[in-house]
């Protein structure tokens, strides 16, 4: 419980069906000169379960969430790569270390404020993840990292939610404190959305700079350093030329930030590593498989796209746009639908 209105109104509504609820808040970074956690979450969740009149307990991730999270943040803007630190938080804390702690409070599931929905699936004889009914606060994208025997065991009981009001209105019909709490935006050990000098001021990473070129070499500029652009970033590039440039790409070892007109931002393949996938039972399985046809979310915010997909070597997948789609970044988790179910995803190359 994050203190917040959707893991509130997730508690509440197990309650009510019956469930023995027990809320639990992983304390997982201290913003500096900000007891963020005591006061904005572990505190709220508590004031939210006594009300509730069920237990509260708050865990202490930081070491686990600086390591899993924070530190593969910063290694990967280091190797001009963009992350999701989302997607890393729900594997390896919210379905990885709240495992064994439901097991320690003998839990027989995990629940969360997450806009999904987990069902049996007789087509595919096994728990699948789907959707949320709110298309427009869908948090799939985000979970397809989850181990697919995990999936019997987790309730998202705002699957069924159309729109945020409802869920705002079940907290004020509670008379929760927190019905009108804003929606958290940023990243949460970001909160000022300053990744640039989150990253000088917690990590080695300093500006050191280099050329823009355009990718016949032709330089037309100085950047501050690579970490600062991601592919696809238009402004803040401080360069003149005929045509609206972009972000296409690095060079790490020349330390080049390569530039392009907009028609170079389009692809039509890419790979894909780290893979996880649901409704297969091991990525040998696909192997075997000709091209599927699937959906893929290329950014938590990104249109679904028609693909196919098939593997490329023994631990990679290649995906086949039937369109050309804009700015594939590096280090953005690909993932794959069929229909409103998640097939899998994993990271782009």
């Amino acid at each position: 419980m994050s203190g917040g209105v959707d893991s509130s109104v997730s508690a509440i509504l197990l309650k009510e069906q019956g469930y023995e609820v027990v809320g639990c808040t992983l304390e997982l970074y201290k913003c500096p000169n900000n007891d963020f956690y005591k006061e904005n979450t572990a505190g709220d969740a508590k004031k939210v379960c006594d009300k509730m009149g069920i237990e509260h307990h708050a865990y202490n991730f930081e070491r686990e969430f600086k390591t899993n999270v924070i530190d593969n943040f910063v290694e990967s803007y280091k190797n001009q790569k963009t992350p999701n630190p989302c997607i890393e938080c729900n594997k390896h804390l919210k379905f990885g270390a709240m495992v064994d702690i439901a097991k320690e409070l003998n839990c027989d599931y995990i629940a969360t404020g997450h806009y999904a929905r987990v069902e049996y699936s007789e087509k595919y004889k096994r728990y699948v993840l789907k959707k949320s009914k709110n298309i427009s606060k869908d948090q799939s994208y985000v979970l397809y990292s989850i181990p697919k025997e995990l999936l019997g065991n987790i309730i998202f009981p705002l699957g069924e939610f159309t729109s945020k009001d409802e869920v705002r209105n079940v907290a004020k019909n509670h008379n929760l404190e927190v019905a009108n709490k804003p929606d958290s935006e940023d990243i949460c050990f970001i909160p000022d959305g300053n990744y640039k000098k989150f990253l000088e001021e917690n990590s080695d990473i300093k500006p050191n700079i280099g050329n823009i070129v355009l990718s016949n070499g032709q330089v037309l500029g100085k950047h501050n350093g690579l970490y600062n652009y991601t592919i696809g970033q238009r402004k803040g590039l401080g360069i003149a030329y005929k045509e609206p440039l972009f972000v296409i790409g690095f060079n790490k070892s020349k330390n080049e930030l390569i530039v392009g007109e907009k028609d170079k931002l389009y692809k039509k393949s890419m790979l894909v590593k780290d893979i996880n996938l649901l409704l297969i039972d091991s990525i040998d399985e696909l192997k075997l498989k000709e091209k599927i046809q699937v959906g893929v979310k290329t950014r938590y915010s990104s249109n679904e796209e028609k693909a196919n997909i098939q593997m490329y070597d023994k631990d990679t997948i290649k995906v086949e746009f039937e369109n050309p789609v804009p700015r594939i970044t590096p280090g953005q988790s690909a993932v794959f639908y069929i229909d409103d179910i998640v097939l899998g995803g994993g990271k782009i190359c």
